[in-house]
């Protein structure tokens, strides 16, 4: 599904009317029409509905909402945050059509008004959020900010027309006053501040309506922003012959860990395998092999030079780039490798000579950061995956710059390097080197801890494997990374939800996108 920005969603709202010739007050009628449905499928025993409306297009969706509840014996109450007399176009239309049905209407045009406005709306319960639109610039603040503080502080669930009030629809950023919304119905095309954070929060549940933008307008702003659906990741699946072998699903070396960091290795090899791939080595330390043999059933061991604190040695360069040669092995390298210096410049000289594809993790992207140089000559299907602090490394500045920014930053570094980046997070971004991005769809709080990243990495090597394309690789591993979350949690809640427990999980998140594609 394509993701836009403000200035994208009003050329094709201006497109739809100018060139298609769909009158504007058509697809405020539709816009008001797709809240109705969702009003009534979301909150079917609410009797009591209050509409705060402001003076731009976003106010006459509101218009529109209270009229079709009114018409059809719902009990409304208007409340407009403009004078009437600033309302112009399609939202005027909607206006004069209140005032001749004689709704109530009652003007909240300033700070002596709040009251007013308190007073009459704890009848409610349920309130309609249409102040602002994709059209804010800025804080809000003043009155208006006062109002919205008002609608926050009742306890009756919030619907919001087409985005928060308050919240700026590229960066999801609110610098003001902003509604906190129980449910949104966002309007044609989901809003880039509508899935990052802290929009994302201020959004409650999103839900996207159809209300008649045609696919060749929306097609002609070549939209590069996208957000993963169930039927992307069910396109992108790997298929599984009936005559195969295990050679048919390709092989993935993983070298990682050091002292204490086993975990990290065994992690990131066993989920190569529960995504798919037909063999799996572990190249690792040679005094780790033992105690990963035993931790490790179906995956073999390669034993490696180390240091005598218990991280690959230089000597280990050899040794890999033989066994990727004979095997022609996807690479999964980084987890729990650690920062010493001799393991630092082991990766930096073996990424000097590496031509084949990898995942590139954790310490992995730790050493990469030391050695920046290295970046322009990475092999064009290498996959980087690095959390906020990690990108920070890489690019410099802060990671509160990152975060506010998650898009730009992997947009324009993947770009720049031609490589597929992966930005973990809430939610993580994927950026491929051709400008495309996407946002993931899946994943809970409960993934935030140890680990989890080392899943991430064996998954994405694991479809690698299986000989799909690094960029829908990142993109589909990220999918199925986040909804083995998901299922795991159903199971175990998110307080204490594991990395291991989102490991067991996938073979079910790969069923579920099975069964999305075979019934689509």
């Amino acid at each position: 599904m394509k993701v836009v920005t403000a200035q994208q969603m009003r050329q094709i709202d201006q497109h739809t009317i100018e060139d298609i010739g769909i009158a504007g007050v058509v697809l405020m009628e539709n816009a008001g029409s797709a809240v109705v449905r969702a009003i009534r499928r979301r909150f079917p025993d609410c009797q009591h509905v209050g509409v705060v409306v402001g003076k731009g297009n976003n106010g006459g969706d509101g218009l529109v909402i209270a009229r079709q509840l009114a018409l059809t014996g719902q009990s409304v109450q208007v409340f407009l945050v403009s004078p009437p007399d600033r309302f112009t176009g399609d939202a005027l239309t909607n206006l004069q059509i209140a005032q001749n049905l004689n709704l109530p209407i009652v003007q909240i045009l300033s700070e002596s008004d709040l009251e007013r406005l308190k007073s009459q709306i704890v009848s409610c319960d349920l309130i309609i959020d249409a102040i602002f639109g994709t059209g804010l610039r800025g804080a809000v603040r003043g009155y208006i900010g006062d109002v919205i503080e008002c609608l926050n502080d009742t306890t009756c669930p919030i619907v919001a027309v087409d985005l928060p009030s308050g919240l700026e629809a590229d960066t999801g950023m609110a610098e003001g006053a902003c509604i906190q919304s129980t449910y949104t119905v966002t309007m044609g095309l989901p809003k880039r501040g509508l899935l990052i954070h802290p929009g994302a929060a201020l959004t409650g549940q999103l839900e996207v309506a159809e209300i008649g933008f045609p696919p060749s307008v929306i097609d002609a702003q070549d939209i590069q922003v996208n957000w993963t659906q169930p039927a992307d990741a069910a396109r992108w699946l790997p298929p599984r012959y009936t005559y195969s072998h295990k050679g048919t699903y390709g092989r993935v070396f993983v070298v990682a860990g050091s002292t204490g960091m086993t975990g990290a290795a065994a992690l990131a090899s066993e989920a190569a395998l529960r995504v798919g791939a037909g063999l799996v080595t572990l190249g690792t330390p040679k005094s780790l092999n033992a105690i990963l043999e035993i931790k490790l059933t179906e995956v073999t061991t390669l034993p490696l030079p180390e240091t005598a604190e218990g991280s690959l040695a230089l000597d280990a360069k050899s040794g890999i780039l033989e066994f990727i040669e004979r095997t022609s092995s996807i690479l999964a390298i980084g987890p729990g490798l650690s920062q010493h210096p001799e393991t630092v410049e082991l990766i930096h000289s073996f990424l000097r000579e590496n031509d084949c594809p990898m995942v590139i993790d954790a310490d992995g992207l730790n050493a990469l950061s030391q050695s920046k140089e290295l970046l322009p000559s990475l092999p064009p299907q290498t996959v980087l995956t690095p959390h906020p602090g990690e990108m920070t490394r890489l690019i410099g500045g802060t990671t509160a710059e990152v975060e506010r920014d998650r898009i730009g930053v992997a947009q324009r570094f993947a770009q720049e390097y031609g490589v597929m980046l992966v930005l973990k997070g809430a939610p993580t971004v994927i950026a491929g080197g051709n400008g495309e991005v996407w946002i993931n769809s899946t994943g809970n709080p409960g993934m935030a801890t140890g680990g989890m990243g080392d899943v991430l990495t064996g998954m994405i090597a694991g479809l690698m494997a299986q000989e799909m394309p690094s960029y829908e690789a990142a993109v589909l591993g990220v999918y199925l990374h986040g909804l083995a979350g998901d299922i795991a949690a159903e199971s175990v809640g998110q307080h204490g939800l594991m990395a291991g427990d989102v490991l067991d999980a996938v073979p079910e998140a790969i069923e579920t996108c099975g069964r999305k594609r075979d019934t689509r």
